[in-house]
């Protein structure tokens, strides 16, 4: 089953295409398949939010809850357009309050703390890409919005359309949004 497929598959559902689940088990197993479909997204979408695995995971766990206690709602008011978008929103709403909250309380430095010895696989693999670091360093430059569309964009496959619903944005102008932060990215990048 394609990524495309799998996706499709948070609106089927239990029953047949369109139908709504009737039955608490029918609306656990069509959680349980938005669950398996979104889990890999979500987590992503926190993870480049939050850029820490521990706090990433929180995140996407308290996400899954949010979205559980409101599925069959949101299921009723979809009118069949996937759910990946609303999933996350939830996700972006969580990172916000995130970040609201880490502002407000005072941090430790860890100057001292000296790197490790032997690199990250993740960063052996990256070894030798200066232009990836450099792409990654702008995009952290750009403001939460474009930087978000972007994420939303090329990490995770979002369509504009997804896009624009996980931002609460019409559709034109999160086309916009996504053209100013791709010409933003370049500019950055070619004033070097």
């Amino acid at each position: 089953m394609s990524d495309t497929d799998a996706r499709g598959a948070d609106e089927a559902g239990a029953g047949a295409p369109g139908e709504e689940p009737t039955s608490k088990a029918e609306l656990d197993r069509a959680f349980a398949e938005l669950y398996r479909t979104h889990l890999r997204d979500v987590y992503s979408y926190a993870y480049y939010r939050v850029g820490n695995h521990h706090d990433a995971e929180d995140l996407t766990e308290q996400a899954f809850l949010q979205a559980y206690r409101h599925f069959e709602r949101a299921r009723r008011e979809s009118d069949g357009r996937p759910l990946r978008p609303w999933l996350i929103r939830i996700a972006h709403n969580l990172a916000s309050n995130y970040h609201r909250d880490r502002a407000r309380r005072p941090t430790a430095t860890l100057d001292a703390v000296e790197p490790p010895a032997h690199p990250h696989a993740t960063e052996r693999v990256v070894e030798g890409r200066a232009d990836l670091r450099e792409v990654i360093a702008r995009l952290d430059e750009l403001p939460e919005d474009r930087r978000e569309a972007l994420i939303m964009r090329f990490t995770l496959g979002m369509s504009n359309r997804e896009i624009a619903r996980a931002l609460g944005r019409t559709d034109g102008a999160t086309k916009v949004l996504i053209h100013r932060a791709i010409k933003q990215l370049q500019e950055s990048m070619d004033d070097d």
